[in-house]
């Protein structure tokens, strides 16, 4: 068996230990950035439906500034954001490379993309829950609580899973520009040296990964859909 594998990726066997590698620092920046964009992202996406016009803590100033500011950042290409970010990234960071230096503009790519994802999620409450939790005498931060999020669990869970699948793509990206992880390991082992394998086994592993992270959201949507 392994002198099929040396046969079939040759690369791949040779620069396995670089792969392994490879493989954590990609874990390691979705799960760092993924955890952080999570919760900011619940934050302002539960700002925008609460804020808004007719919100039950509407605020037009507030609503219209973080609205402009997630739209100004949503429309920034990736690549073009972790070049602007690099003297933000340094002075929170202490560096702009490596999995350390990917967190700050993965976040900043990722966090508004999940708070339209959560904005949209509980803008789907059902307004008679509401207003049948203000005439009990429930608070604005219980209203969040107990019927915004718990009523959202599923469609939560979907935007995250959405999220964290475009997460993985952009964490590729950022590899190919010095973050590490796989997409270093396609565009350095792989793209550079003229290494096929690398980069076929590289797509192979992502689209693992993309569907482990579908099958984990599908079955909390299942299980928390009424």
């Amino acid at each position: 068996m392994q002198d099929i594998l040396r046969e079939i990726m040759p690369n791949v066997i040779k620069d396995l230990s670089i792969l392994e590698k490879s493989i954590v620092e990609t874990l390691q920046m979705t799960g760092r950035a993924g955890l952080i964009s999570f919760v900011l992202g619940m934050i302002f996406g539960t700002a925008l439906v609460v804020t808004r016009s007719g919100g039950i803590l509407q605020n037009r100033v507030v609503y219209q500034i973080l609205d402009k500011l997630i739209n100004i950042l949503r429309s920034i290409p990736f690549i073009i954001l972790l070049f602007c970010l690099l003297p933000l990234t340094r002075l929170i960071s202490g560096t702009a490379l490596g999995v350390k230096g990917a967190i700050v503009p993965l976040v900043f790519g990722t966090t508004p993309f999940f708070s339209r994802q959560i904005e949209a999620a509980l803008s789907g409450v059902d307004e008679g829950l509401i207003e049948a939790a203000q005439s009990m005498g429930n608070s604005s931060w219980e209203i969040i609580f107990r019927v915004y999020w718990r009523e959202s669990i599923a469609a939560i869970a979907r935007g995250t899973s959405i999220t964290l699948i475009n997460l993985v793509g952009l964490t590729a990206m950022a590899g190919a520009v010095g973050a590490g992880g796989l997409g270093n390991f396609a565009y350095i082992y792989g793209q550079q040296r003229n290494h096929p394998d690398d980069i076929y086994v590289t797509v192979v592993i992502l689209v693992l990964l993309v569907m482990l992270i579908q099958l984990i959201g599908n079955l909390i949507v299942k299980h928390n859909t009424h």
